[in-house]
């Protein structure tokens, strides 16, 4: 017999030893019949990347009972895989989020009464430093209590593999099973935090995993950038209430910049993140103060991470005396391109080297990697992927890894990490700076200097939202609807590649041909025009949201801009 939610209501409201602030919210929701049938209408959603949504009672929520829940999944994926994945065990961190570090002591505690070891870091952690933290340790698996730059009522539980990479479709559709059966969320054991420490389950990471991350990233430099004595590099950093702030600065200190000012109103870890509308360094709101900090400061670069510090943000000065946001796309290229120029310089640039992006990132990367003489290998959305790839390689050793990322404001240098990584991008963004700048150039000059050898590159992403039951169907039918009526011209340009991601099929429009796509299926479409523009349409993986990305080629950046503007207009109106 099928349950309704008010089936799982009732069992909330019966239980007795129910969290009293769960029970007091639920109250508060007494006579909010619509509200309630959201929380309990289906369990949250188990991605790829875990699962991720608001705070609140339910099993359509974030709180303690779905996290044990969640934990009792990968503990018994943990012992599928017998006694040496139990004692390799599973490191925790958690970011500055609302109830993130006890989230993250009760998916301890719950891996520990299964008697499986814990490695749980004492202090807010960025992403990126779980991922090395996994590998550094030698643990089985890894976990992440964050929501990213999600809004300040959401949080959310992501799982990494052994790899240190996020966990694969496959595994997680493993962990779903193992969810399962786990049965009542209500009534899931978990240990005694203090017990499991005295029994030596449970451990600590300090701060000593920071060091020894930090001297791996030094040692990626090849060579290490030269700063002018006379004129150094100045920058204006802001963690946006997040995790990164330790880790930058002492990177930014080791790795010789002095000139750093920080921003006071967003430096120490705030869960209501109250000084943005939104904690995301893709979008221009977040660097409003830091903005006003560089003007005062003559600041040659701006740095923002997002509060788990896997993205990276940055502004840069403008020649008329104002900063600039740059977009992901155009972060990447700049990294990219300094990096392969100084690994050129040095004799470090192999010939089978590999740049890897996503299938909605600028064609900038590509058209700079094929510069060097290097390949460029594409990947669906999400850096797992990235990651997935990366590790491939490195068993198949047919590429070597360069540099990797998506236009979401996600990069990846250094491969001893397998998640996109905020604190090597800003410091790796740094050292770019400090070799235009004795170059005589700015950062914002070295991007016309691409844009003038490489093409006038530019692209935009819009989100619609679609919120509950009826939002998810929306979605559904926008990309139904898509397939049904093949496009064949938009904004007077041909359609001459159509790739569909959920039938795996890529037809050449022109040529009447169709082959077959090697990625995972998902649900997303990509058109190619004949200009060489392109958009994709796809449903979010992580937010109730269908989301948009188109990428145009100009001859000049006035030109490019039109282009942008007339395609995007064209497909918002495919969309209603």
């Amino acid at each position: 017999m099928t349950e309704h939610w008010q089936d799982h209501y009732q069992r909330w409201t019966t239980f007795a030893n129910l969290d009293p602030e769960l029970r007091a919210q639920l109250d508060s929701l007494r006579d909010d019949p619509h509200t309630l049938e959201d929380c309990f209408a289906r369990p949250i959603a188990f991605g790829t990347g875990g699962m991720r949504g608001e705070l609140g009672p339910g099993i359509n929520r974030i709180n303690l009972y779905t996290v044990r829940k969640a934990s009792a999944g990968l503990a018994r994926y943990v012992i599928d895989h017998g006694k040496a994945a139990m004692d390799a065990g599973v490191a925790i961190a958690y970011d500055s989020r609302h109830k993130s570090r006890t989230f993250a002591v009760e998916a301890a505690s719950v891996l520990g009464w299964h008697g499986i070891r814990v490695h749980l870091f004492d202090r807010l952690c960025p992403t990126p430093l779980l991922s090395f933290a996994v590998r550094h340790v030698g643990a089985f698996a890894g976990i992440v209590i964050t929501a990213s730059h999600n809004p300040p009522e959401y949080n959310g539980f992501k799982v990494y593999g052994a790899d240190g990479g996020q966990i694969t479709p496959a595994t997680a559709e493993a962990l779903l099973t193992h969810m399962e059966e786990a049965g009542d969320e209500l009534r899931i054991a978990a240990a005694d935090e203090q017990a499991l420490r005295a029994s030596g389950l449970l451990r600590t990471i300090s701060g000593e995993l920071l060091q020894a991350y930090l001297e791996r990233l030094e040692s990626c430099r090849i060579p290490p950038a030269v700063q002018s004595a006379g004129d150094p590099v100045r920058i204006v950093f802001t963690p946006l209430h997040g995790t990164t702030y330790e880790a930058i600065m002492k990177g930014l200190d080791a790795f010789g910049y002095r000139h750093v000012t920080v921003v006071r109103e967003q430096a120490d870890p705030d869960p209501s993140f109250s000084t943005v509308s939104s904690p995301n360094p893709e979008e221009h709101q977040a660097f409003r103060l830091a903005i006003q900090y560089a003007r005062k400061d003559g600041a040659d670069l701006i740095l923002a991470t997002d509060p788990d510090g896997d993205r990276l943000g940055v502004a840069v000065k403008h020649p008329q005396g104002d900063y600039v946001v740059l977009t992901g796309n155009q972060t990447g290229a700049l990294l990219l391109h300094y990096l392969l120029s100084q690994k050129r310089r040095s004799g470090a640039l192999p010939a089978n080297g590999v740049v890897l992006k996503t299938i909605v990132t600028s064609e900038m990367g590509r058209a700079i990697a094929s510069d060097f003489g290097l390949a460029t290998v594409d990947t669906l959305t999400g850096f797992k992927y990235i990651g997935e790839k990366l590790g491939e390689f490195e068993k198949t050793g047919a590429y070597a890894f360069q540099f990797g990322y998506e236009e979401s404001c996600g990069f990846l240098i250094a491969d001893f990490v397998r998640d996109k990584d905020a604190v090597q991008a800003a410091l790796f963004m740094a050292d770019a700076c400090a070799f235009h700048k004795a170059e005589g150039r700015s950062l914002y000059d070295a991007l016309l200097q691409l844009f003038a050898t490489y093409g006038y590159y530019m692209e935009d992403l819009h989100a619609i939202t679609c919120r509950g039951r009826d939002g998810m169907a929306a979605m559904a039918s926008i990309l139904s609807r898509l397939r049904s009526r093949p496009l064949t011209e938009i904004a007077g340009k041909k359609v001459t590649v159509v790739e569909d991601y959920l039938a795996g099929e890529r037809r050449d429009v022109a040529l009447g041909t169709t082959a077959l796509l090697t990625f995972p299926k998902t649900d997303a479409l990509k058109y190619v025009l004949d200009d060489a523009s392109w958009f994709c349409v796809r449903p979010s993986g992580t937010e109730p949201k269908i989301k948009l990305y188109v990428g145009v080629k100009g001859t000049s950046l006035e030109e490019a801009e039109k282009k942008l503007a007339s395609l995007k207009q064209a497909v918002g109106h495919l969309l209603r």
